[in-house]
């Protein structure tokens, strides 16, 4: 079975070596660019899996499902390739304010809420504390802001690097047989050829070739998972799927020495602001979240990026004395009108799977969307 992947970030290196362990597969894996060069290359790696609010159905699954499987990817991929996936597993602090506005009422509000999620997660295997002012102080003393009543602690969820990941997926890959092609492009819809299958009660077309800067390619199953470049290529197949860019912005900060407590260097997130330790007394603060134009066209803003780095000033005070070493920005992949991700077969269509449009989350779902591509391929597998 002959099976195309196209775009390799890390939602596509994770499917292609999803699939490679399954015998008698010819996969094979195209890009423009060079592997983790789209979203994943602008993703800190902040895994927000039991710390999220989803609760139940399949929003909660599919985390569970990767929270569960990074458990065990992460040293089998190391094993495999010898690479070195750098992973931060103090955990995440999650710090709660006050509503200025309503200081009386929203701190106990929000306070019940943690509560009844940590119960549920309880109820659910996994682990969540709940920590008043005192207790948020004796273990990250480096916050420090009146308006911080507490924090939630999530010690199962992760950081890791999201592009060493994604180059140890394809490496993993390449060892199990998966050929990838890199700068190679699919063309125009007039290289796209379909074919017509009666399948009671509905017709549906199955997709044969698709045309690329390397030629025609024929497979059996063809995968999008383009990020951003999933709206032309599904456009081109008359199924348009529309996928619109959301720029972050993230600095990256020198302060010399580690905040807080030395043994505890969590990622902590606030006000959806992240501050994510780096080592070295070095920290990536972001990211903001800016959306397009109507014309899909999207602007970096630099008030922007100097508010997110005094709201993390505000959190931490010594954060004032860090040196700004550089800045990033970089566009995510969000569904228009629906939820996102979107994994499923393309509508007409009984051979092209969509798995995109995975907005924030793209490294954190990246394991459970492999295993859903599986199951769509092989329903019957585990």
């Amino acid at each position: 079975m002959n099976i195309v992947i196209i775009g390799c970030g890390v939602v596509g290196a994770a499917i292609a070596y999803q699939l490679s362990q399954i015998k008698g597969l010819n996969i094979t894996v195209f890009d423009k660019n060079q592997p983790a060069q789209g979203s994943t290359a602008a993703a800190l790696g902040v895994l927000m899996g039991v710390i999220s609010h989803k609760i139940k159905g399949r929003a909660w699954q599919i985390r569970e499902e990767s929270v569960k499987r990074y458990a065990t990817l992460i040293p089998e991929l190391e094993g495999i390739t010898g690479r070195k996936i750098p992973c931060n597993r103090q955990g995440i602090v999650m710090l709660l304010s006050e509503d200025p506005e309503h200081p009386l009422e929203s701190g106990v509000e929000v306070i019940a809420e943690w509560e009844q999620l940590r119960e549920v997660r309880k109820n659910q295997g996994w682990q969540l504390a709940v920590w008043d002012r005192e207790k948020l102080q004796k273990f990250c003393p480096q916050i420090n802001n009146p308006q911080v009543i507490g924090a939630v602690y999530s010690p199962q969820d992760l950081q890791l690097n999201p592009t060493a990941l994604t180059l140890a997926l394809v490496d993993a890959a390449q060892r199990n047989g998966v050929t990838f092609k890199f700068g190679v492009t699919v063309r125009n819809h007039q290289g796209i050829s379909s074919q017509l299958v009666q399948t009671s009660p509905t017709v549906t077309s199955q997709l044969k070739s698709i045309d690329t800067t390397e030629g025609t390619i024929q497979a059996d199953w063809f995968i999008v998972s383009a990020g951003l470049g999933s709206t032309l290529l599904t456009t081109q197949l008359n199924q348009k799927v529309n996928i619109r860019p959301v720029l972050g912005q993230a600095l990256y900060l020198s302060l010399g020495r580690l905040l807080g407590n030395p043994d505890f260097q969590p990622v902590i997130t606030g006000n959806d602001m992240n501050l994510v330790p780096m080592g070295r007394g070095d920290y990536w603060i972001g990211a903001t979240v800016e959306f397009p134009q109507a014309t899909d066209e999207v602007y970096a803003k630099k008030e922007l990026l100097e508010s997110l780095r005094q709201q993390a000033i505000a959190f931490s005070p010594d954060l004032a004395d860090a040196k700004v070493l550089r800045t990033w920005s970089g566009l995510r992949p969000r569904p228009e009108g629906r939820p996102a991700p979107v994994i499923e077969k393309l509508p007409s269509f009984s051979n092209v799977i969509v798995a995109t449009g995975h907005y924030r989350n793209g490294v954190l779902l990246a394991p459970s969307t492999a295993s859903t591509v599986q199951n769509m391929i092989f329903p019957t597998s585990s």
